[in-house]
């Protein structure tokens, strides 16, 4: 039988940055916790693609302009 995976709940994505405006990777601090563990919270630094952060900002606007509630500012 296989195991079951952990789910996480991103809270908080923290100095998300880089070096100069084309650097093509960006360094950060994601705050998570597992979901129903009485565990703390955990922070773990992240490096991320230009390409990804590119293609997660596309899917989030077109996931919060489809959402009702949204409102664009």
């Amino acid at each position: 039988m296989a195991a079951m995976a952990d789910t996480w709940e991103l809270l908080q994505m923290r100095g998300l940055a880089a070096v100069d405006e084309t650097a093509q990777e960006f360094t950060g601090t994601l705050v998570i916790h597992r979901i129903g563990s009485a565990e703390p919270v955990e922070s773990i630094t992240i490096r991320v693609k230009r390409t990804l952060l590119t293609e997660l900002h596309e899917t989030v606007g077109r996931l919060l302009t489809r959402s009702s509630g949204f409102k664009k500012k």
